[in-house]
């Protein structure tokens, strides 16, 4: 996964054990897991670091990041990411929202939900999502309620159907941690 030119790269440290077990740090660099949304350049996802049981595991030095980039974190797992989210009014209305959704496998496929959509980019995972604002403003769109987000703030999403929402004139960057859960069943 090579970064695209419009997706800021985030830094990416990852520590583990030299060969007497102590403490080290493995690599410090961009990350070079990211990706922009088919047809949004500028609309960037950043994997971090991803875990595929629980408890995870903390040995070897493998990258667990390596291979595609999806929506979902894996099947008993998680993923650490961030996500560049351009202003609404550079993507909104312009975009193919499935072929963007698409673009991040299966899951991203499967997510996209059409009842009452309030944005475009309405969705749902089958997971516990840790979002986090690092940078810029956003709202948290619900099916039936919204709230703006900034810098600091912090939301626990549970399942339900939601998009992001950039009504200001800058790009938002948002930390995710998601993971696997059972599906709501309502």
């Amino acid at each position: 996964m090579g970064s695209d030119k419009t997706i800021r790269p985030v830094r990416r440290i990852v520590t583990g054990h030299d060969s007497n077990g102590k403490s080290i740090i493995v690599s410090d660099a961009a990350s070079p897991h990211s990706m922009s949304l088919a047809g949004v350049s500028d609309f960037g996802v950043t994997d971090i670091w991803k875990t595929y049981e629980a408890p995870a595991s903390n040995q070897g030095t493998d990258d667990a990041c390596s291979g595609k980039i999806e929506l979902a974190p894996p099947k008993s797992g998680s993923v650490f990411r961030v996500v560049q989210f351009p202003p609404d009014k550079d993507y909104v209305g312009k975009w193919e929202r499935n072929n963007a959704f698409s673009s991040l496998g299966e899951s991203g496929a499967d997510a996209i939900h059409e009842s009452g959509a309030r944005h475009e980019a309405m969705h749902c995972t089958h997971s516990v999502d840790y979002a986090f604002v690092l940078e810029g403003e956003i709202w948290a769109v619900l099916d039936e309620d919204e709230t703006r987000m900034v810098a600091g703030d912090v939301l626990v999403q549970r399942g339900t159907n939601h998009a992001w929402s950039n009504r200001s004139d800058k790009p938002c960057m948002v930390g995710f941690v998601l993971i696997d859960a059972v599906p709501f069943a309502g």
